[in-house]
């Protein structure tokens, strides 16, 4: 499982949003921020509450299954972040090319780096005029000691690059850990209530990554 992690307005739900037509996991051109389901992420443009979606990309006519999480970027919402990250094996860490590197990038990378987590460093919007690439990398390398070469360049608003983004992330981010002889252990990391199922129970299972549990009645 991996994560998008960013400061706020660097683009990362409309990343989200491009993985998923990319992956046909929903239609092009349907609603903007379409992981955002609740009232007030879609009055005001942001994410509050981080949602989990399941994908299926295909790489040199293999299927991968994929597991999403899409996180707040607000720095009042970091507990979403830091949770989101205890189930996760890797994490894209989505830096605006305009903006360049800020608080919740920060926070965000060293959150990864102590759970020894595969982080992929990617640059957004790089289609913008502003776009400064060259000087984002330069933080990148500079704050945390990352390979500039090793920087994607992508522009969630067109889709550019988000098919290496994908390569990327089934090259670099690991299976889930565990072994599956061992005590069953699970880590609830989130869940909802369906209006016909009940409470739907997000958690990751030693090697089995997450799945959806149904609770008992």
């Amino acid at each position: 499982m991996f994560m998008l992690a960013a400061h706020v307005d660097h683009g990362k739900s409309t990343l989200a949003d491009r993985l998923l037509e990319l992956t046909a996991t929903i239609r092009r051109g349907g609603p903007a921020q379409y992981l955002d389901k609740l009232q007030v992420e879609k009055d005001r443009g942001i994410t509050v509450k981080a949602q989990t979606v399941t994908l299926v990309h295909e790489i040199d006519s293999k299927p991968y299954l994929l597991n999403l999480i899409d996180t707040p970027g607000h720095v009042d919402f970091s507990y979403e972040v830091s949770r989101s990250l205890s189930a996760c094996q890797g994490v894209i860490l989505l830096v605006d090319a305009a903006q360049g590197i800020q608080a919740q990038t920060v926070a965000n990378f060293y959150l990864a780096f102590e759970l020894d987590l595969a982080i992929i460093p990617v640059l957004n919007k790089i289609d913008v005029p502003t776009a400064d690439p060259e000087r984002c990398k330069d933080q990148l390398q500079n704050m945390f000691d990352i390979d500039p070469d090793s920087v994607l360049q992508v522009s969630a608003k067109t889709g550019k690059n988000l098919p290496e983004l994908l390569r990327a992330v089934i090259e670099h981010v690991p299976p889930p850990r565990g072994s599956k002889d061992a005590k069953l252990q699970v880590l609830l990391f989130d869940c909802f209530f369906d209006e016909y199922r009940g409470v739907i129970c997000l958690v990751e299972v030693g090697t089995l990554g997450a799945v959806l549990l149904r609770a008992l009645p």
